[in-house]
């Protein structure tokens, strides 16, 4: 699904060249569910940008679904990301102006769908992560833990076959993030590829697969079986 060739993200810094990914190669099949630990600096952010098209590589080939990223055009980017990449962040990006089920609609207002087809998915969405009866209610009308599940939500409404969390339940208590946890792994058992960007320890030991970057490369690479990383 992933393939990653000889990446670097190269930083003009003042008068020196800073690598926030240096020649990394990976490569990540669909279905797996990945977690990625490293220092602050490490290169995690950077990585996950340019898996979510929203940074380009100064160097080497990135494949998404047998597409060379490095290649197609803008628009092509931005439909390949908006087709297949769905994306939760710490700080939720909800747009505060816009009640629940108008965050989670936003990407089919944007892509142009029907308004009973938005209607239908949104609905269905909020039913399953129990948020029917906030659909009416701002961000700053809801917990912590009801945001990100709008966000999830949002990046699940077009049925994207990536999902891409950066720190999914660094801004939320233990049990908001346990939800949110359960979640997201439920959805990953469901078949979607799913990769975690995280500091806890805890949370990076529940994937099957570990990445850990230093200096931005890849220099822990490991897996677990299914069962061993449940029960983690």
């Amino acid at each position: 699904m992933i393939v990653l060739q000889n990446i670097s993200r190269i930083f003009q810094v003042g008068d020196q060249q800073v690598y926030g990914l240096n020649d990394i190669n990976l490569t990540i099949n669909k279905g797996e569910y990945v977690s990625v630990m490293g220092a602050s600096g490490s290169g995690k952010s950077t990585l996950l940008n340019i898996l979510g098209l929203l940074d380009t590589p100064s160097l080497g080939h990135y494949h998404l679904l047998n597409h060379d990223t490095t290649r197609v055009s803008e628009p092509e980017r931005d439909r390949l990301r908006r087709e297949h990449i769905g994306f939760v962040f710490q700080s939720y990006h909800l747009v505060p102006r816009l009640t629940a089920r108008e965050n989670i609609e936003l990407p089919l207002v944007l892509a142009g769908a029907p308004r009973a087809q938005r209607k239908a998915a949104c609905d269905a969405l909020l039913e399953r992560l129990s948020l029917t009866d906030r659909a009416g209610h701002l961000p700053n009308q809801l917990s912590g833990g009801q945001r990100q599940r709008v966000a999830i939500a949002r990046a699940l409404i077009t049925q994207p076959q990536l999902l891409l969390a950066d720190e999914p339940t660094g801004n939320l208590d233990s049990h908001s993030g346990s939800e949110v946890i359960t979640l997201l792994e439920a959805l990953h058992q469901e078949g979607i590829t799913l990769l975690v960007v995280t500091h806890d320890k805890s949370l990076g030991d529940r994937a099957e697969r570990h990445l850990e970057m230093l200096d931005g490369r890849i220099v822990v690479d490991t897996r677990r079986s299914r069962r061993a990383a449940s029960l983690a």
